[in-house]
This record gives C-alpha cells, sequence and structure tokens, in this order.
C-alpha cells in the first residue's frame, strides 16, 4: 500500500497536547521525514499557530521555507484568506465530511475516506483501511510507518 503519513501537529508516537503546533516540534517531525498537519490563526496581521486558540508566533517565511511539507489548516477566515495569497497549501473545515484543499486534495474528517483523500485517524492503534486512499492524518506515523509498506 502506498500512501502519505501525515504527522498531527507534529506527534510522532502519540498526542502530546502542550507541544502540538509548536515550530520546533513539527521541526522534528519535519527533520525525521514527515509531512505535518498544522493549525494556523492570522490576528492582527501575524501568523500563530494553536489549536484552540492562537499561540506560537510565526511569521510568513517560517511556513514558505515549509510549505511543500505543511498541510495548513486554516482556524479563522483571515487565515485561510492570507495563506491563498501566499500560494500556501491550506485547508478549512469543521465538521464536514470532506474538504477539499488548495493544492487539490480531499481532506476527510474522521472515519471518511476517498481514494483521492487524506482521512484523519486520531486514535493510537494502526488500522488500514479496507479502501484506498491517498494518505492518513495520524498521532502516531511512526506506527504507520512500521505498519505499512510505502
Amino acid at each position: 500500500m502506498n500512501m502519505k503519513i501525515i504527522s498531527h501537529r507534529g506527534n510522532l508516537s502519540g498526542p502530546i497536547p502542550d507541544q502540538e503546533n509548536n515550530p520546533a516540534y513539527i521541526q522534528k517531525a519535519i527533520d525525521v521525514g514527515y509531512e505535518v498537519e498544522i493549525d494556523v490563526w492570522f490576528v492582527d496581521g501575524k501568523f500563530y499557530l494553536g489549536h484552540d486558540e492562537p499561540q506560537h508566533f510565526i511569521d510568513d517565511s517560517w511556513l514558505k521555507d515549509r510549505s511543500s511539507l505543511l498541510w495548513c489548516h486554516a482556524k479563522n477566515e483571515q487565515a485561510l484568506h492570507q495563506m491563498l495569497k501566499l500560494e500556501l497549501h491550506c485547508f478549512w473545515h469543521e465538521t464536514d465530511k470532506f474538504t477539499v484543499t488548495s493544492d487539490g486534495f480531499l481532506w476527510c474528517f474522521p472515519g471518511n475516506f476517498s481514494a483521492n483523500g487524506v482521512t484523519v485517524d486520531l486514535s493510537e492503534e494502526v488500522k488500514i483501511p479496507n479502501h484506498p486512499c491517498l494518505g492518513i492524518c495520524t498521532d502516531v506515523p511512526v506506527k504507520w510507518k512500521q505498519s505499512i509498506v510505502l
């Protein structure tokens, strides 16, 4: 099975909420070979990372320098508009089953699969889908990598 394995907020071997979306934590996941889904805010003319609120300031160049490795989840409308202007790979969703990223991929809400999509699976067990999909966004990408043939 050939699929992308995407780190959820920088996690590698399980969720660590106080580290998630921290730029240094994300960089560690990138350094060991993973693409990363991140939560991006744009407030008062500045970008921030954070799930429930803006926490970690980042500048445009931080995003641009890593753009081919990031799946940027816009957490507010301003973030979506600014990332589209910068031509970053981004998307917006809340509870919809599917959304389309700016690069044309389907981002699938947990429990939904598409042959051209990335599904979010936040369990700590590897459950290989019995339908084809482009990738998995997970808190345990190391387990996934060990469990499937890429």
